[in-house]
C-alpha cells in the first residue's frame, strides 16, 4: 500500500489524536481550541458521543483548515456517509469492516479502522484503510505490535490506542507512527483549560520520544 499524504502529513505534525469521547455541541470548540493550541492536529469525535454530528459539524467549520477532523466509533457505512456530509476528513472504527472501510475510500476519506490480529490488519489493508489502531492497545503489548510490524509495512500507519499514557507512550513508540489519546486526555465533564494542560503533557512525551529515537538513529 502507498502511504495516504493526508494522514501522512497529520502524523508528521503531530503523531497524536485526541479522542473526545461524551463531549457536548457546547463546549466541543473550545476544549478542541485548547488541544489544537498545546500542538494535537487530529481530533475525533466519536458517534456515541451526545449528538456527535452537529459537534463535528461544528469543528470543521471552525477548525477544518488546520486540522483533521473526523469521527469516531464509526460502525456503518451510513455513518461514514453521515460523517462525509459533516466535511470531515476522518472515518475511526474500533472493528475492522471491510464495508465501512470501502465507503469511506469511495467517499476519499482517511480510513482508520481498529484491528488487534494480523488476519484483521490485512484484510483491512487490503479493503483500503489509509491507516490502522491498534486497539485496545492495552491488551496488547509493544513486543506483540513489534512482532507484528515483521509484516506489515511501514507504509501503512499504525496507531496504537486504548490506555496510552504519557509515561507509557516511550514503550510504544518504536513500533508504531502514533497514539490515540482517550481518557487520559479527556473525560466528560473537564473544562478546557485542563484539557490543554493534559494535551501539553502528551505533546512534550512525544516531542521526547521523537528526540531520543533520533538520538539513537
Amino acid at each position: 500500500m502507498t502511504a495516504d499524504p493526508l494522514l501522512t502529513a497529520a502524523l508528521t505534525h503531530c503523531p497524536l489524536v485526541a479522542i473526545l469521547r461524551g463531549i457536548k455541541p457546547h463546549e466541543v470548540e473550545g476544549i478542541v481550541e485548547a488541544v489544537l493550541a498545546a500542538g494535537i492536529g487530529i481530533v475525533e469525535v466519536p458517534l456515541n458521543s451526545p449528538e456527535p454530528f452537529e459537534s463535528i459539524t461544528r469543528l470543521v467549520k471552525r477548525f477544518g483548515g488546520e486540522a483533521l477532523i473526523g469521527a469516531g466509533t464509526v460502525l456503518s457505512p451510513d455513518d461514514a456517509r453521515r460523517v462525509g456530509e459533516t466535511g470531515a476528513r476522518l472515518v475511526i472504527s474500533p472493528n475492522v469492516d471491510v464495508t465501512v472501510i470501502a465507503e469511506t475510500v469511495r467517499l476519499g476519506l482517511v480510513s482508520l479502522p481498529g484491528y488487534f490480529t494480523p488476519s484483521e490488519a490485512f484484510a483491512a489493508i487490503n479493503a483500503g484503510a489509509s491507516g490502522l489502531k491498534l486497539f485496545p492497545a492495552e491488551a496488547a503489548s509493544p513486543k506483540i505490535l513489534n512482532a507484528q510490524r515483521a509484516v506489515i509495512p511501514r507504509t501503512c500507519p499504525i496507531l496504537a490506542v486504548g490506555g496510552i499514557t504519557s509515561a507509557t507512550m516511550e514503550d510504544w513508540h518504536h513500533a508504531c507512527e502514533g497514539f490515540g489519546l482517550g481518557s487520559a486526555l479527556y473525560k466528560a465533564g473537564m473544562d478546557a483549560a485542563q484539557v490543554g494542560r493534559n494535551a501539553a503533557a502528551f505533546v512534550s512525551a512525544a516531542k521526547a520520544c521523537a528526540a531520543r529515537s533520533a538520538e539513537r538513529g
